[in-house]
């Protein structure tokens, strides 16, 4: 039995971490789904329904369960203003949480990667749960309309409206440009900005931005917008990025980074950059780092690497 359901596992958990914005709860929302799958697996009808189906409709409906009370995730940008004081911490749950590439990018499929991007997967959490289904099953995974229909036991006029609805929604959304590790400029953008964080070089690293970039660091509220504030913030006499350098983490698919300081043996933080035309537009540094090493220690993500390496490099 366990040899049957096991194979959908990462598959279900990108499924149900798009729909979630958490890695933690993406991984329960899958255990629950494969515990309740085992219990009702005499029931099941393959005449009725593939097991992929099957286990994509108990998995839709604990992660609409799960949403029922819990308060929209987001990024920090969608949260307020930029500027103004760092203030307290918010909970984890406020804001969209990163995850390992090999906990929800199945190795065997061919899926759009940038659907779990940090931005649009943020996106997504503005749509209704079951809207939020209709357009991942059937806009990231590819479904038919009646595919998506029968798993939700809805018409497929029904389903293409509601995927009609949140096209919609998405298009007013900046979800930024996807990494194309293929393109040479992104990958020069991405060393020489490696390579100047190394060395605390404020100037360079403020040319690299783009004029309207942001930097926020969950978990707190706190971001700003513009090189300007961007370069203050850095130039700061305390500023936590002195004497810190990166090592590459594959991670929500996108250029990630974890930031590591002289003296600690785990990661300071872990560093998210936005690119497009050749220019960093976004950079978030999640500083709750303890939260969800776990999750990123349990996956065959880039191991931690506590002493200095002898040069900042990039990922392909």
């Amino acid at each position: 039995m366990i040899e049957t359901l096991e194979p959908f596992r990462v598959e279900l958990t990108g499924y149900c971490y798009r729909m979630l914005g958490s890695g933690f709860e993406a991984e329960d929302a899958v255990q629950e789904t494969l515990v309740r799958a085992w219990k009702a697996f005499d029931s099941y009808d393959s005449a009725r329904a593939s097991l992929r189906t099957w286990l994509y409709r108990i998995a839709t409906n604990i992660c609409i369960d799960m949403q029922r009370s819990a308060q929209r995730r987001a990024l920090a940008v969608d949260l307020g203003p930029s500027g103004g004081e760092l203030g307290a911490p918010l909970l984890e749950n406020a804001f969209v949480q990163p995850v390992p590439d090999a906990s929800v990018l199945p190795e065997d499929q061919t899926i759009r990667r940038e659907t779990v991007r940090l931005a649009f997967v943020a996106a997504l959490q503005h749509l209704p749960p079951r809207q939020r289904a209709v357009l991942i099953l059937r806009d990231v995974l590819a479904w038919q309309a009646s595919e998506v229909a029968a798993l939700l036991s809805d018409s497929v006029a029904s389903v293409n409206s509601a995927l009609q609805r949140a096209r919609a929604t998405l298009r007013v959304a900046d979800v930024g440009a996807p990494l194309d590790v293929s393109d040479p400029v992104q990958k020069s953008l991405l060393r020489r900005y490696c390579e100047a964080f190394d060395r605390h070089d404020v100037q360079t690293l403020v040319a690299l931005l783009h004029e309207d970039a942001t930097m926020s660091m969950p978990p707190f509220s706190w971001w700003l917008r513009g090189r300007e504030s961007i370069s203050l913030a850095l130039s700061a006499p305390d500023s936590p990025c002195d004497g810190a350098w990166l090592v590459p983490v594959r991670a929500n698919a996108s250029p990630a980074f974890w930031q590591m300081r002289p003296g600690l043996e785990k990661p300071f933080g872990l560093v998210f950059l936005d690119v497009r035309d050749g220019l960093v537009t976004g950079s978030t540094t999640y500083l709750n780092v303890e939260e969800f090493l776990p999750l990123f220690a349990s996956s065959s993500a880039t191991p931690i690497i506590s002493g200095r390496p002898s040069r900042t490099y990039v990922d392909d």
